[in-house]
């Protein structure tokens, strides 16, 4: 008998439960208790929802970020916080985000540096370790999940951990040291942490393992060889846990560490399936990912099926069938969108519709396809719905297509002339101060937009409204005297959920939310058809913004690599022909916002680098087609028209002189979190346009001092120009709220004069 199980399940809860749970804890409005309350009941709704299922993840939870948490699982805390009062909830918060609950006023601890986890839009909080780093097991967390599940009548638990190497591998050297040198430290502490769990009635352990996808040195692999070899004298039988890609090069290694089961990735690593089914030694488990835990399509079952079928002829009570990764990075249940269009509801499947068609499969392979018939009739009449849908092509768009020549991704001129121009035109001071766009979008903004959705106030009045919102970020600006504005986005609900609003081949759910980091939660639109931009989207809320003052007024856009990497996308064709499609949409939108006379630009592409391959080799084809879509979208402007982009919460380095490429006259990026180390590239690499690293960490409550702010772009300057620097925040101010926002971005303005002042001697 095949068993079928899950890697993980959504733990925001299905109404962002946990999000309303932590921000009251965060504002002084719950206790401890409450919080800790709210989080187990939607842990118990969670177990409940996967009771089908053969073995249920536990662990999978976490009041934050699972990374955090394995870190203080194993006492990996920053030095900064220890000895600190408080508990260690508290202790948990200030490392997440700079402060708890207990800390108001309290401007001491830097939270830890967060960045992508793999190449998802999930963010995960970076463990920090140094030479002389040690660990020591703290399972209480763990345990008490545990012994809950139990108690809630789950007797096939399969607690969830991230595996000792990847662990290693996400974590940030704070000296010279290597991560890998503490390897003999760490393992002692996971063979202690296993023995516990088995202590407690584990039979199964599943240990994540995803960096056996990427790219590893000899002295990686020697590890897991070390690692497993040593854990293999534990008692709960490992789940040895791979997802995001394929093994390839890692293959033989993953199928020959001493563990109990494999999971593989077949939805991503279909291809090399076959290898995997004739390498796994016969005494192994192999768990096969056949849902798609990253998109919200529903799965052909039948197509599954043909190929499932005789693996499990070959594999019979070995094999496990399960989502390709947790399904964290989908929405809970699609039962509750009430609202959305039929059509393209009857192709979708969130959380609680994975798990149904994982129970179909499962019967399928235990008792033939004919005991679940009917549910295989009604997949199939969803799947072919939506391949022969007229709604999905528009020949139109595949004409423009064919019609995109080199030309469209070429400025006038080179960014030596455009620049000269650009600041004989704008006038700005040394160290220009902006924002990246948002403001605090208060509860009155967000009441507003409600009642427009429910029709229960006029377009009129829902404009009328917006624009009071606007005039008075426009105001505030003047009033702290920023040098180049914004108009606060308060008509926006999302960065990428707006413009989609406004684009044909796009569907949007009510409740599709998904955790990015903390209680931040984004609702990505469905891109099921092609794109097209009907009518302008920002142009008027800018022009309005405009007339208000005499400063420059940035047009905020949200750029074609983000919209794809942020919203649920097609799988019916390559990602880059539908990255086109957008970067011809937003090219209309760059080009209309020039002619309604706005000369600055800001196209933000937060989400550049998460799109990457994990794998190096395979970077370039992507960074090929992600550039020409932004250039696309950016180019078809005036020289005296200044570009600019946006990226944050990623690592660069690498890919900078592809960041080079998109040609953008100013780029901002986040160097807050990171004390600048961002930055260190630029001591190799000689980047020729300007550059606005962020000074203010948006991610945390904290307001910084003019010493900080001054001292990271002290640090910015020692790589960069003076005269090609921009001061700003690390990333939009939409979270915040204004009484943090004023005085952040006071203390701002104050640091870029204290530079200039310094500059001019």
């Amino acid at each position: 008998m095949a068993l079928i199980h899950n890697l993980g399940f959504p733990r925001i809860g299905a109404r962002r439960e946990l999000k309303f749970a932590q921000e009251a804890f965060w504002k002084g409005q719950a206790s401890a208790t409450e919080l800790l309350a709210n989080a187990k009941e939607i842990r118990t709704i969670n177990w409940k929802a996967q009771q089908t299922l053969d073995f249920v993840p536990v662990g999978d939870f976490s009041l934050y970020d699972q990374v955090l948490d394995m870190s203080f699982t194993l006492g990996n805390l920053p030095a900064r916080v220890r000895g600190l009062a408080g508990s260690e909830l508290d202790n948990y918060f200030r490392v997440a985000r700079g402060r708890s609950a207990n800390d108001t006023g309290c401007n001491c601890i830097h939270a830890s540096e967060m960045t992508k986890w793999f190449d998802t839009n999930y963010h995960y909080i970076v463990p920090e370790v140094t030479a002389a780093t040690t660990f020591s097991l703290n399972a209480e967390r763990l345990l008490t999940q545990l012994a809950e599940a139990q108690k809630s009548g789950v007797n096939n638990a399969k607690p969830v951990i991230i595996g000792p190497l990847t662990y290693l591998w996400l974590c940030k050297e704070k000296d010279d040291s290597s991560r890998l040198d503490l390897l003999a430290k760490l393992l002692p502490v996971y063979s202690e942490l296993l023995e516990k769990l088995a202590d407690a009635g584990a039979q199964w352990v599943q240990v994540d393992e995803p960096i056996l996808v990427t790219e590893l040195s000899s002295e990686w692999r020697q590890a897991f060889e070390t690692a497993y070899h040593t854990l293999k004298a534990d008692r709960p039988q490992l789940l040895l846990t791979t997802y995001f890609g394929t093994l390839q090069d890692n293959l033989q290694l993953a199928c020959n560490l001493p563990v109990a089961g494999l999971h593989v990735d077949a939805v991503r690593g279909h291809a090399e399936l076959t290898k995997v089914v004739d390498w796994l030694p016969a005494h192994k488990v192999l768990s096969v990912g056949a849902i798609n835990g990253r998109n919200i399509w529903k799965t052909d079952l039948n197509a599954t099926l043909d190929w499932l079928e005789p693996i499990a002829e070959k594999l019979g009570d070995r094999l496990w069938i399960a989502p390709s990764c947790s399904l964290l990075h989908v929405p809970v249940d699609l039962d509750s969108e009430e609202a959305l269009d039929e059509d393209i509801r009857s192709w979708l499947a969130f959380a609680k519709q994975k798990l149904s068609e994982l129970y179909v499969l499962g019967k399928a392979i235990n008792e033939g396809r004919d005991a679940v018939a009917l549910q295989l009739q009604a997949n199939q009449l969803a799947i072919d719905s939506r391949n022969h849908s007229t709604r999905v092509h528009n020949p139109a768009v595949k004409e423009a297509l064919r019609n995109i020549t080199p030309a469209l991704g070429q400025r006038q001129s080179a960014y030596p002339q455009r620049a000269a121009i650009q600041k004989a035109n704008l006038r700005l001071p040394l160290y220009p101060t902006t924002t990246i766009g948002s403001f605090p979008q208060t509860p009155d903004i967000r009441k507003t937009r409600q009642a427009f959705k429910k029709q229960e106030i006029s377009a009129a009045e829902y404009s009328a409204k917006m624009k009071a919102e606007i005039g008075h970020a426009v105001r505030e600006q003047e009033k702290l005297g920023l040098d180049v504005l914004v108009h606060g986005e308060a008509e926006r609900n999302d960065m990428v959920e707006y413009f989609g609003e406004q684009l044909e081949g796009y569907a949007f759910s009510q409740y599709g939310w998904v955790q990015s980091y903390g209680s931040r939660c984004v609702k990505p639109p469905v891109l099921f058809g092609d794109i097209r931009r009907p009518q302008a989207m920002t142009v008027d809320w800018i022009r309005y913004a405009q007339s208000l003052t005499s400063k420059p007024m940035k047009g905020m856009l949200t750029g074609p690599v983000t919209i794809l990497n942020w919203s649920f996308v097609r799988d019916d064709q390559p990602r880059r022909d539908t990255c086109r499609q957008l970067a011809l949409a937003i090219r209309e939108e760059v080009q209309d916002l020039e002619a309604a006379g706005v000369n600055i630009i800001q196209i933000d592409e937060a989400a550049l680098r998460e799109g990457l391959p994990l794998r190096q080799s395979e970077w370039q084809e992507y960074l090929d087609w992600a550039v020409e879509s932004f250039r696309i979208s950016a180019n078809g402007v005036r020289d005296e028209t200044q570009i600019h982009t946006h990226m944050c919460y990623s690592e660069f380095n690498d890919i900078i002189e592809s960041i080079a490429r998109m040609d953008a006259d100013v780029i901002t990026i986040e160097t807050s979190r990171s004390d600048m180390e961002l930055l260190d590239v630029f001591e190799q690499f000689d980047y020729p346009n300007e550059i606005g690293p962020g000074v203010y960490d948006i991610h945390s409550p904290n307001i910084p001092t003019v010493e900080q702010m001054i001292t990271l772009m002290q640090k910015a300057a020692e790589r960069i120009p003076a005269e090609r620097l921009w001061v700003n925040p690390d990333c939009g101010l939409k979270t915040r709220q204004w009484a943090e926002v004023i005085p952040s971005l006071e203390n701002m303005v104050a640091a870029a004069a204290a530079l200039r002042a310094a500059a001019r001697g």
